[in-house]
């Protein structure tokens, strides 16, 4: 098996940000995604700051970073991408991945600047049915005992206060905290489904409960979809 690191930094409301820290020091031979670009569609309307990207689109990015078969991929990141990036493999069928917890921090090894040449790969996607959610079946859970809703955004913009990023701010009601800058908290019993603000961070939360032998569900469109909409919001 070949192994591949995939540097995934970015920076909420700076584009390009991340390929900028790529250039200036990565891990050798790492080559870089882009959650703007390769993690997502921004092209989607009405569908949140960050749609999920088609399974060609995502097969299209993952090759040129050298993700096929028989290779291992191993992402770090910032902001929650590496955690998008390991929700996306194994949303299209990619198992052999995992998260350097820590980051760039980490890794404590030496660094290269510029580019890489990446031995492109064929990258055959298989998605899945069933890690996905849509407000609509949330909306028609509302109040079921058996949804562990899950909101990965700081505790602030959980309860709803003004800030600078959710405009409506709120929550979807009945969801509870889980910070994704903090460590996990015990989380309610029932089927899990996490989100946040535009479904990056939300995967944060989701590895963590892998980790820990839970499965959960993404709610892709997250709050920024949410809020947009004429849906019920909570606020405390």
């Amino acid at each position: 098996m070949r192994y591949q690191v995939v540097d995934c930094r970015w920076e909420l409301g700076c584009p390009g940000r991340g390929r900028e820290l790529y250039l200036a020091g990565h891990v050798p031979g790492a080559s870089f995604l882009d959650v703007d670009e390769d993690l997502s569609d921004l092209s989607i309307p009405g569908a949140g700051r960050h749609p999920l990207p088609s399974a060609e689109r995502f097969a299209a990015a993952a090759g040129r970073a050298g993700i096929g078969p028989g290779v291992f991929v191993l992402a770090y990141g910032s902001l929650g991408g590496a955690e998008r990036l390991w929700w996306l493999l194994r949303h299209f069928g990619h198992d052999d991945c995992a998260v350097l917890i820590g980051g760039l921090d980490a890794w404590g090894g030496p660094l290269r600047g510029g580019e890489e040449e990446v031995e492109p790969a064929e990258f055959a996607p298989r998605e899945r049915d069933g890690d996905t959610v849509t407000a609509e079946e949330i909306v028609d859970r509302l109040g079921d005992p058996a949804l562990a809703l899950v909101d990965a955004r700081p505790p602030h913009r959980w309860r709803g206060e003004p800030n600078e990023i959710d405009d409506p701010p709120g929550r979807i009601p009945g969801a509870v905290n889980a910070p994704w800058s903090e460590p996990l908290p015990e989380l309610p019993n029932g089927e899990l489904v996490a989100y946040c603000g535009s479904g990056i961070t939300a995967c944060v939360v989701l590895h963590r409960a892998w980790l820990a032998g839970r499965e959960g569900r993404l709610y892709p469109g997250s709050w920024s979809e949410w809020s947009q909409r004429d849906l019920p919001i909570e606020r405390s």
